[in-house]
């Protein structure tokens, strides 16, 4: 499937929409406050913190699309090693790398859905949004990485050593 298709799935166009806009956003604050501040000496009160919020989540909702299409960073030098050495091994290894990743994602959520209960009685300084949406995108995000690699875990699904670049 290329990028520039029309035949990526309904999910994908909106993540690509929603971080879309959040960079649209966030940049035209940014920029409105730097013309602001420099040219004339003032500046929009909550153009940082709303950068800063919509940043967290463009960066959360660009992790979870990228997990089902392979695209996070891999480490395929050990799975190299296996695949020419232990065909055994090679086998178990999949289950054995999305069981990593799927406790990842329980420890990750766990402590955010913390992060989470103590934001919802506190506020941002400026705007007042309340602070449990900073760590509700690491909490939506891990929980459907962490689903994912559940998922991949119980039907086996080998891992992809086809990248295109290799992080050793």
């Amino acid at each position: 499937m290329t990028p520039l298709s029309g035949t990526r799935p309904l999910w994908q166009r909106a993540a690509e929409t929603a971080m879309g806009l959040c960079l649209g956003v966030m940049a035209a604050a940014v920029f409105l406050n730097v013309v602001l501040r420099y040219g004339f000496g003032t500046g929009i009160a909550g153009g940082e913190e709303l950068s800063r919020l919509l940043f967290v989540w463009m960066v959360f909702i660009g992790a979870t699309a990228a997990y089902p299409l392979g695209e996070h960073m891999a480490f395929t030098a050990w799975l190299r090693l296996f695949e020419r050495r232990h065909r055994r091994v090679l086998s178990v290894l999949p289950r054995l790398i999305h069981g990593l990743v799927f406790a990842t994602c329980v420890m990750v959520a766990w402590g955010s859905w913390q992060q989470i209960v103590v934001g919802t009685n506190s506020t941002s300084v400026v705007l007042g949004y309340p602070m449990a949406l900073l760590p509700l995108p690491a909490f939506l995000c891990t929980a459907a990485i962490g689903l994912m690699a559940l998922a991949r875990a119980l039907h086996n699904v080998p891992i992809d050593l086809g990248h295109a670049t290799e992080v050793e």
